[in-house]
């Protein structure tokens, strides 16, 4: 009888040797009495077989972050906060994932917008003896964890570019143990370091660029609370240039008078599609049989959300801002780009959650929102918090979601680019606060460029991290760091 399809693969070996071969066992053995087991035990724990064929970056990633015990901040399924491959869309759709695969650079943006500290080498920048020395550092802790982006036609197995972590490393031998996340195809398995070397020392056809290995550990601090930048929309490349490259040569060919001529400047010039660059984080959820019941964690999390917002409002950026919004209508022009009423926010956003919830993210195309209900009530302290609840459909009409999207808000006054809210906190994160936050978040050497020494120093005083609040600084210093990462993306210099 013929059956369809195929049932994994036989290793080869050599080069490879079977993890739970008599030869693999020993070397296991071996390399815990040597220390160099470490790591293995959290990856183990949360070891995953890749659900699609091309999302072994994804399942790799997801398996490291779970490892790390970062908390993704939204829920997975249930009232469950979990990484999942389905959640990491954040830099590429899933469903250009599901075809293509992805790439390097692709994967160190998924984890540094995950929350997690990521340091990334292409092999045509770094040394085998580095690697060596990171893989040693990463086996002998639980804190860290590797991920090699290799091709496997150096092991004599079927398929090419591949991303698995590394789980152990054997010194006496020099051999490394792949948790291959296809277990459907090949058992985990130990190669030598200078093989796996020689693996990850080639071209990714795909980009032209050469593959490489990241370290990925945990934040001593948390991610962005209320603000990120994305790349999962293509034009994120001609917008993180105008930003990066062309800005600061704009400012300098511009004769500037004083604060509000650079501010004018700047925002009368950026691009028409920037609102997809800079996001602001809603929390989704199921709505709950009990209604609109917040856990303590979720008021919590509200409530910092919040006081972000409420900081960068206190900031006297946000009073410029907000002045040359109100006074001239060509900015104001910007309103379409970076908000919309609370309820067509919502929305979009209640869309994407159910997407997340059907384990399908990325594809919010099939479900629309039927209708939505903004509600308020007390939930921290005196303060009331907004709950928007939708009603998403499916594409069919066959099936409905409740979803709640949990708002931060503020009394903050608002401007003519801002959607007032009636009933209780008038303003959620919009144009002013986007602004003042993409402002706040460009490199410092974007300002470098005025001539007026006096306009210079004071717009460096208005955009200075050390001059905010510990909270908002660190929210701040984030957003740089995602520019910077960015840059090094666009640049093709790091990853």
């Amino acid at each position: 009888m013929a059956m369809a399809g195929l049932y994994r693969r036989v290793l080869p070996s050599p080069p490879a040797i079977d993890f739970a071969s008599n030869e693999g066992k020993q070397l296991f053995l071996e390399a815990i009495q040597n220390g160099t087991m470490e790591g293995f035990f959290k990856l183990i724990s949360y070891f995953q077989t890749q659900s699609e064929p091309a999302y072994c970056g994804l399942a790799s990633l997801s398996m490291v972050l779970n490892a790390l015990s970062i908390d993704p901040g939204r829920k997975w399924k249930g009232p469950w906060r979990w990484f999942d491959e389905s959640m990491l869309d954040c830099c590429e759709p899933l469903e250009k994932v599901k075809a293509k695969g992805i790439s390097f650079g692709k994967v160190v943006c998924l984890a540094h917008c995950a929350g997690a500290k990521v340091e990334a080498f292409r092999s045509n920048l770094s040394t085998i003896d580095d690697f060596r020395k990171h893989v040693m550092a990463c086996t002998t802790s639980d804190d860290c964890h590797l991920i090699s982006s290799y091709h496997r036609g150096l092991f004599k197995q079927t398929g090419s570019g591949h991303f698995s972590p590394i789980g152990g490393y054997h010194a006496e031998k020099d051999m490394a143990l792949i948790l291959d996340v296809a277990r459907f195809k090949y058992p985990p398995h130990w190669v030598p370091v200078p093989l796996l070397w020689e693996a990850m020392n080639t071209i990714d056809e795909a980009t032209g660029l050469h593959r490489g290995f990241m370290l990925v550990s945990k934040l001593h601090r948390a991610p962005a609370l209320l603000y990120t930048l994305s790349c999962k929309h293509e034009s994120w490349v001609s917008i993180s240039k105008h930003l990066m490259d062309d800005l600061p040569v704009f400012l300098s060919s511009e004769n500037v008078k004083d604060v509000k001529d650079v501010l004018s400047t700047l925002l009368s010039n950026l691009p028409p599609n920037f609102a997809d660059f800079i996001k602001w984080v809603a929390e989704v959820r199921r709505q709950e049989e009990n209604g609109q019941k917040l856990s303590e964690e979720e008021k919590g999390r509200l409530a910092i959300k919040e006081e972000v917002l409420k900081q960068v409002q206190d900031t006297p950026l946000y009073k410029h801002v907000t002045s040359i919004l109100l006074s001239e209508d060509s900015v104001c022009q910007l309103k379409a780009e970076t908000e919309s009423s609370l309820t067509n926010v919502a929305a979009s956003i209640c869309c994407q959650g159910a997407d997340i919830f059907a384990g399908r993210s990325g594809l919010s195309d099939r479900f629309c929102c039927r209708q939505t209900c903004v509600r308020c009530y007390r939930a921290t302290g005196d303060n009331p918090a907004t709950v928007v609840s939708g009603t998403v459909v499916n594409g069919n009409g066959n099936g409905e979601q409740g979803v709640d999207v949990l708002v931060p808000t503020s009394q903050a006054k608002t401007s003519c680019c801002s959607s007032g809210q009636n009933g209780c906190s008038p303003m959620h994160p919009g144009s002013n606060d986007v602004l003042t936050a993409l402002l706040l978040a460009l490199p410092p050497q974007t300002w470098s460029h005025i001539k007026d020494m006096k306009v210079l120093q004071e717009i460096e005083n208005l955009v200075s991290a050390e001059n905010l609040p510990p909270l908002l600084q660190e929210e701040i210093l984030h957003l740089r760091g995602q520019f910077l990462l960015l840059k090094r993306c666009k640049d093709n210099k790091v990853w």
